[in-house]
């Protein structure tokens, strides 16, 4: 077997289980091995019944007390038994595996693992894993990887075929140079791969995982070098001179610019006019005008007769740029479309025709923007939205798009400014760390679910008063379709507790780009009070009128990310607030999310963060969606970031040839 070739290579993958393996975007050897565990489970000694926590995975060993009872229940099979130790009894309760009442026998021993539930007086454990004493014994010196999986594809299935696949890596070539692999005392790539889908113990873990990290930010950083190399130097040629339509829209703006917009648009200014091609990273937090900022930039094309695309990285995000731009832009003369993944093949074929002909002066839309059929006459200005979620080949493709057209990068992801500078290497940085003036200052609260009643009760009088409520449910991993269920279920546990008056609705995922469309335009129209979402919504509503967002489970987010969240309110006049429901009583988890309650500052935010979490820190707290790496996180990760720069700087110190390198990277760290 090779790397390339197609997971149905290995023994025992068929043609069925290749095509849900096609779901996850698994299609050959080398896509399996990048396929890391999104988490792994360890076992621990076996407790004692009486001391065993209701509602965490317990390990407890017990005698079988019960006959192995079958009933049907509607469609499904319901397998119970019970079972005891000398401190008390638990029922275990299987679904369709009637196979188990020849499995278990009176007074037969097991080690069950599982999570506890209590129903009433009578302990529970759902569907737990059972193994022989000398069975467990063993797995006690291992972490056993856990997947993300689709429906028909089990945990198991996937393990099997990772171990098959592990036989090509003696034949995988490591790219990063030999000076830094010794420099930084590197694992072998082999021994990191499968070290990180089979660790034998958390410290094994923790290195192999670090070396796959500083593979993707060295890669990323190359790659970063490279564009720097072909842009910095490149000459400007579109000199934006006249800037009559941009002076005049900021004279009419209806609120006064904050010195940080002044400030951006005079750096923007220096640069399209002088005689290097503009790289500029605009930094700015949730709500601070990121947005006109990028519209004088674009008038500032169009005034002087050329065409702008701008780019984000979904299609909500997409819309809501187009609708804010063509009416804000349009009054000027300024010719604006969308172009997305949904957008009708006629349509499509028509904004083709239109751009290549000129007759388009802004297109909006996806990386649909990047496809071969688009054809820009006189592209000079690239503006992208939340870059970090863009590859860094796509980025490279659009700027390809025109010849050496301006760049200009809008993130409002607060990253401490020491890791900005590696992260935009290529970049220069404006900083807009102010609000505009009439912004009022959200209230936040970090409470237990206790609180929950009074939450509901507080939204009902915010919806009474004409306002709208957001609800953000945490991603669920365990597969694709669990996401959807969490809300839909949480969505309907809703309707028992609001009034039929109350318009509820729902968003996630794995809705289609149509469906995700049509919510969000019935939420900003006013025809939804309370949204259920993941966090789709980070990016891409801009409702003024929602003054209240609940987060569950807020412990489970990364700060950055809680703070993006939280910017979705408070983009109107009236007062918003952000309500924290923390299940965890740890009090690590209750001081990370005070600080969101001190501060409405996300730089403040990302550098408390920094602080606060070390390295190793992966479970349950990931940057969720944060950066394009698969396991690297420029927080939990920033010794690493910081690392792979050095190597980097060590190259060029010696001169290394950076094209040649570029040239030989394998897929492995494909960004």
């Amino acid at each position: 077997m090779n790397i390339t070739d197609k997971v149905d290579s290995i023994k025992g993958v068929g043609p069925k289980t290749a095509a849900l393996f096609e779901k996850l975007n698994i299609y050959t050897i080398e896509d399996l091995l990048r396929f890391y565990p999104r988490n792994y489970l360890s076992y621990k000694a076996p407790v004692d019944i009486d001391e065993a926590e209701v509602g965490q995975r317990v390990a407890i060993h017990a005698t079988i007390q019960s006959y192995v009872d079958i009933k049907k229940v509607r469609s499904l099979k319901l397998v119970t038994c019970t079972v005891k130790d000398g401190t008390g009894a638990v029922k275990l309760v299987w679904y369709n595996s009637p196979f188990l009442k020849q499995v278990f026998h009176i007074g037969q021993s097991f080690v069950f693992v599982g999570t506890l539930s209590a129903r009433g007086m009578q302990l529970q454990m759902e569907h737990p894993e059972y193994y022989t004493p000398e069975q467990y014994t063993r797995l006690q010196s291992s972490l056993q990887p856990v997947y993300s999986l689709t429906e028909g594809l089990s945990n198991k299935m996937v393990t099997k075929a990772v171990q098959g696949a592990l036989s090509v890596l003696p034949g995988i070539k490591d790219e990063v140079p030999e000076a830094v692999r010794e420099a930084f005392n590197l694992l072998s790539l082999p021994e990191a791969v499968q070290g990180v889908h089979f660790p034998t113990g958390m410290d094994g873990l923790m290195n192999c995982r670090n070396r796959l990290i500083f593979d993707e930010f060295f890669w990323f950083l190359v790659h970063m070098r490279q564009i720097r190399e072909e842009t910095v130097k490149a000459a400007n040629h579109y000199v934006m001179k006249e800037w009559e339509m941009a002076e005049h829209f900021m004279g009419r703006l209806p609120f006064a610019l904050t010195e940080g917009q002044k400030q951006a648009v005079e750096e923007i200014r220096r640069d399209l006019t002088g005689e290097t091609v503009m790289n500029r990273l605009i930094q700015g937090d949730v709500g601070s005008g990121k947005t006109v900022v990028a519209e004088i930039a674009i008038l500032a094309a169009v005034n002087n007769g050329y065409q702008a695309a701008f780019m984000a990285p979904t299609e909500v995000l997409a819309m809501q740029h187009f609708e804010g731009v063509r009416r804000d832009l349009e009054p000027y003369g300024v010719r604006v479309k969308l172009l997305v993944g949904s957008t009708k093949l006629s349509e499509k074929r028509k904004i083709y025709d239109a751009l290549a002909e000129g007759e388009i002066d802004v297109l909006i839309g996806t990386h649909a923007l990047i496809q071969d059929k688009v054809i820009y006459k006189k592209l000079s200005l690239v503006i992208t939205d939340e870059q970090h979620r863009f590859g860094v080949r796509q980025r490279a493709k659009l700027s390809e798009k025109g010849n050496a057209p301006h760049v200009l990068v809008m993130s409002a992801t607060p990253i401490p400014r020491t890791l900005a500078i590696i992260m935009y290497g290529d970049l220069d940085i404006s900083i807009m760390n102010d609000m505009p003036a009439e912004r009022k200052p959200i209230k936040n609260c970090v409470v237990g679910p206790k609180y929950r009643p009074t939450a509901y009760k507080f939204m009902k009088e915010q919806i009474d008063m004409g306002h709208q409520v957001y609800i953000i449910c945490p991603m669920v991993e365990a597969s694709e379709n669990m996401e959807a269920e969490n809300v839909i279920e949480y969505q309907e546990s809703l309707m028992d507790v609001f009034p039929g008056t109350v318009r509820i609705s729902y968003l996630h995922g794995k809705m289609s780009p149509e469906e995700k469309n049509s919510i969000m335009r019935d939420f900003a129209g006013g025809e939804i009070d309370i949204l259920v979402s993941t966090t789709v919504i980070e990016v891409g509503i801009n409702n003024p009128n929602a003054t209240v967002m609940m987060i569950e489970n807020a412990e489970k987010f990364g700060l950055a990310q809680l703070h993006q969240l939280r910017g979705r309110v408070g983009r109107g006049d009236s007062q918003s607030y952000c309500i924290m429901l923390c299940a965890s009583d740890k009090q690590e988890a209750l001081e990370r999310l005070d600080i969101l309650n001190r501060s409405n500052d996300g730089f403040y935010i990302a550098n408390e963060d920094l602080k606060l979490r070390g390295p190793g820190d992966f479970f349950g707290v990931r940057q969720s969606g944060e950066m394009l790496f698969r396991l690297g996180d420029i927080y939990s990760n920033a010794d690493m970031l910081k690392q792979a720069n050095e190597a980097v700087k060590l190259l060029e110190k010696e001169r290394y040839p950076f094209e040649e390198l570029l040239k030989e990277e394998m897929g492995m760290v494909q960004l």
